[in-house]
């Protein structure tokens, strides 16, 4: 039996909450789609930091995961840190938060007959007490996300490149021209996952062909088209 993978729209704006049921001796790829999460797995909490390259997670054992990620740019108000600083990390929720309140907050996600919507309880408990995301950032990630140019973008928002450069490592973890290719590349598998085509997919995403795009799987997700859905098939 293959990974169980579920998830649904959180009731906190943009976020997803999932479960994910890995099982023993298997790997489940996690490629980079932009987001941060928060995620819950052998009694523990931890956040997920944005990734430039897949970051396997790693099944020898068996496990289950639980979590809620958090939409482009949104998640560093909410942890407290900037996006940079946990780039490509996976670090405990203790090295961020006070150390008795994470002990209160595993307890009850422990507990839970669905960890997952406790994890989602936390942050909406917690959004309500931070201040919110950069509204600025909420839109480049949007505009990058359909296909605008950065450039485009930069203009759109008012931004310099020096300046979108800036506000981009502290909301996403990595500059604009990096979270463009990423959320590219997640148009072009989002349209292969529903059969388009590899070519079809790569033109429609924005890229400049089906070999650019297996460039991009290459160098952003190890791995090829191929090879991914073949590991992502649940059967």
């Amino acid at each position: 039996m293959g990974d169980r993978y579920e998830e649904r729209a959180s009731r906190m704006d943009g976020a997803t909450v999932w479960t994910l049921t890995v099982p023993r001796g298997s790997d489940h790829p996690v490629l980079p789609d932009g987001c941060m999460d928060l995620l819950w797995t052998g009694g523990r909490l931890l956040v997920a930091g944005p990734d430039t390259r897949a970051a396997p997670t790693s099944g020898s054992d068996g496990g289950s995961y639980a979590g809620i990620r958090f939409a482009p740019g949104t998640a560093p108000a909410l942890l407290g840190v900037p996006a940079h600083e946990l780039r490509d990390r996976r670090i405990a929720l203790a090295g961020l938060w006070p150390d008795a309140r994470v002990r209160e907050l595993t307890e009850r996600v422990t507990e839970a007959v669905d960890p997952a919507a406790a994890l989602e309880e936390i942050a909406l408990r917690r959004a309500a007490d931070t201040p919110p995301p950069d509204p600025a950032m909420r839109y480049v990630a949007g505009q990058l996300g359909s296909g605008r140019s950065v450039a485009d973008t930069a203009r759109a928002v008012g931004l310099g490149a020096r300046q979108l450069h800036r506000r981009s490592l502290t909301a996403f973890g990595y500059g604009p021209k990096t979270l463009a290719r990423i959320l590219r590349l997640q148009r072009a598998l989002a349209l292969v996952r529903s059969g388009t085509p590899y070519a079809e997919s790569a033109l429609a995403a924005g890229c400049a062909d089906q070999a650019h795009l297996a460039r991009e799987m290459r160098e952003l997700a190890g791995t090829t088209l191929t090879g991914y859905l073949a590991a992502s098939d649940p059967s």
